[in-house]
Formats: C-alpha cells, structure tokens, sequence
C-alpha cells in the first residue's frame, strides 16, 4: 500500500482536481482510496456527483489521525491519495506522516510559489525521522504555449525540492468533467488532459518503486 499526499496551504491550487484525477488514472491497473482530509470536503462533493460507482473509493476524514488509522483504514488498497486542507495544521501534520510521498501543486504564480514554503519546511523537519519520504513540486494550471513553466521550475529548484517533468494544463475538460463527478479519463480518453494524467501517474509510479528499489540496494 503505497500513500501519496496532496498538499499547499494555498487555496485553489487545484489539489482536489489533481487528486481525484490522479486517483482515476491509477485505478485503471490498481483498487485506489481517496481520503477526503480537507474540512470543504469537495472530493466528496465530487463523488455525490457521480450516477455510476467511480473506479475508486472516497472517504471523508478531516483529521488529524490519518496517520495513525492509514494502516487500517486503507487496508486492502494498493494506492492511497489523501486531499489535504488548505492551510498547514494538525491535519496537514498527519497527511504528511502517513505519506510515501508528497506532492506540492504550484500554479505558475509567484503567490503559489510563496504559499509553498511553510509547507517545505514541515516536509523538510519530517524528513529528519522520516528520511525515506519522497517530495516533488507539481507544476499545474499551466496555460498552454507558454515560457512559465521553466521560469517557475527555476524559481522552485532553489528549494532543494524536485520538480516532476509531467506539467498539468489549464484546460478546459478538467472542470467540465467534474461538474457531473468525473474525470477526462471517462469524457474525453484520448484527449489531452486525460494523457497528461496518466503521464502523472505513470511519472508518481516510477519515483516510488525506484525509491524502494534503492533501499533494498542498501539494506542489502
């Protein structure tokens, strides 16, 4: 079982977008729990939206004790991805201890860029006793045929955090399809956002079973 937790203390930096997308595309090879930790509860939202069961779970759990239940409650799934709230607290505290492996999501914005250092300096205090934890920075909402991207990449390569190669765009499919609880995956498949997504859980894949490759090489 494998937990990866979706965090910034800003809000509308479309974690629950990324979240429930990401949950989606893993789902096609893999059972996936969806951890609704965020008070507004907007993945929940989503689910209710749905006519169909969705390809994965979602539960509501705003607080701070997902790191103390995650064993049990995401028993039996080999995927967990936690929406995590928008601010750094208790709860935000507790997703990053159950985690495997953080995800920042930053918009091309100097604002997102600023909102992400609190939460890089509790990852960083994290990674004291907890030295395998993965972090990435996630580029999303970038407009398509621009230069952001790279500047913001730059500008984020000076926290010592990588960035993932795979860029989510601001399109349009992302809110048309969750207005009626989906994903592109489901609306448009071949289409562009439903490919950047399953490049992000491909990409997500790749980092962790290269991480636990390395600690076996080194326990060994």
């Amino acid at each position: 079982m494998t937990v990866i937790a979706l965090l910034n203390q800003k809000g509308g930096v479309g974690k629950t977008t990324l979240t429930l997308n990401l949950a989606a595309a893993l789902a096609r090879n893999s059972k996936v729990l969806v951890i609704d930790a965020d008070p507004q509860g907007s993945a929940l939202d989503w689910s209710a939206q749905r006519i169909e069961k969705a390809s994965f779970d979602v539960i509501g759990l705003p607080k701070p004790i997902i790191h103390r239940e995650i064993s049990t409650i995401a028993s039996g799934y080999d995927w967990t991805i936690i929406d995590g709230p928008p601010r750094m607290d208790e709860l935000a505290k507790s997703a990053i201890g159950a985690a495997d492996i953080v995800i920042i999501p930053v918009q091309p914005s100097p604002f997102d860029v600023w909102a992400a250092e609190d939460i890089i300096k509790i990852v960083k205090d994290f990674e004291i006793h907890k030295p395998q934890l993965e972090t990435r920075f996630l580029i999303n909402r970038l407009f398509p045929n621009t230069k952001l991207g790279g500047e913001i990449a730059d500008i984020l390569s000076g926290f010592n955090i990588p960035v993932l190669d795979t860029i989510i765009h601001n399109r349009t499919e992302y809110a048309k399809s969750a207005r009626h609880g989906q994903t592109p995956l489901e609306t448009d498949p071949t289409g562009l956002a439903a490919r950047e997504v399953q490049m992000l859980a491909t990409e997500v894949s790749t980092i962790l079973k290269t991480a636990i490759k390395e600690r076996m090489h080194v326990a060994s």
